[in-house]
């Protein structure tokens, strides 16, 4: 880990107190070589890297694009969802950090193990709901009562926007997500051990003139299976797919049938502006071609054979007589 860059007034103190007797030499020196011991909490283990975390944030940064679109046509307003965090806390810390009393939607992500829970706050859930109904996306906060009505249609609308979790997640995994629970009470909530580690990932979300926070909580055991196409490796490598046999039976196939324009030239010549403007009906264009001198065929603008005229019964032929250089299966 590179020190602290000296400014020259400091460097000149520092070698004034050494010279001076004021300073040790040999004290530094030991309490450089002594080893430093850095606090480590068991209870906030960490168990992903900041490159994975990084890329976590990359994925949800895509998911709430997907998301603003998704609610902007359900509701016909203003909305403007973006990431603001993603930490990696134990579980317990994170629900206390949530409202006592507010939307909590959990969903299975098969073939993921476990489950993924997203808090969205009541302010955000009651503007949503109100411009569901007509409304102008007034926000109510009184979640302790909601009506089976009420639940019904927030859970709907959730689980359809959390669909878009697998699109931007297709680059790690292809999940499947199901809404599985639909609770209001963090407390009756125990999805994982207290200190078990989950990555949070917070959105700032805008409901017209409403602001409020979505947080997405999923728990190590989600994530375990994929952390190693989390790294910048996965993300920079390029994977070759190889192809079937019989999907490269099929490509000759295709390839075998494909129309190819074949043209035979008889020959070239040069003529002025002023002859091509007087040409009529009749005229004769003398071509730089001699009759003894083969015929070029290309095929598809690219010189390919050497020809000679004929007739094949009563239709103009060429015969091929030889392949000319160049021509060959790279086009040059």
């Amino acid at each position: 880990m590179p020190g602290e860059v000296l400014s020259q007034n400091e460097i000149d103190a520092l070698l004034s107190a050494l010279s001076t007797g004021e300073m040790d030499a040999e004290e530094l020196k030991k309490e450089e070589s002594e080893k430093k011991v850095k606090v480590y909490d068991f209870k906030r283990a960490l168990r992903f890297s900041k490159d994975q975390i990084r890329s976590l944030t990359r994925i949800h940064e895509n998911f709430a694009r997907l998301l603003t679109t998704y609610f902007s046509a359900q509701l016909r307003t203003y909305i403007q969802i973006s990431v603001a965090s993603a930490d990696q806390i134990p579980y317990e810390e994170f629900i206390r950090s949530i409202p006592k009393m507010t939307i909590l939607n959990v969903f299975e992500v098969p073939p993921l193990d476990g489950r993924i829970l997203m808090e969205v706050n009541p302010n955000i859930a009651y503007a949503m709901m109100d411009r569901v109904l007509g409304g102008k996306g007034v926000s109510v906060n009184k979640v302790e009562n909601l009506t089976e009505i009420e639940t019904k249609i927030m859970s709907n609308l959730f689980e359809r926007g959390f669909e878009n979790l697998q699109e931007a997640w297709a680059a790690v995994a292809e999940i499947e997500p199901l809404l599985t629970d639909f609770e209001v009470n963090p407390q009756f909530l125990q999805m994982v051990s207290p200190n078990e580690t989950v990555v949070v990932i917070s959105l700032n979300t805008q409901i017209g003139e409403t602001t409020g926070m979505i947080n997405i909580c999923i728990p190590h055991v989600v994530l375990e299976p994929i952390i190693p196409k989390l790294s910048v490796h996965y993300w920079m490598q390029t994977s070759k797919k190889e192809r079937l046999p019989e999907e490269i039976v099929s490509l000759e196939q295709r390839v075998k049938k494909a129309d190819l324009p074949i043209i035979t030239e008889l020959g070239s010549t040069d003529i002025s502006i002023e002859d091509f403007l007087l040409l009529d009906v009749g005229d004769v264009i003398e071509l730089n071609q001699a009759i003894d001198v083969p015929l070029t065929v290309k095929v598809g603008e690219i010189p390919k054979y050497a020809a000679q005229p004929g007739q094949a019964g009563k239709k103009f032929a060429v015969q091929i007589l030889d392949t000319l250089k160049g021509g060959d299966e790279d086009g040059k």
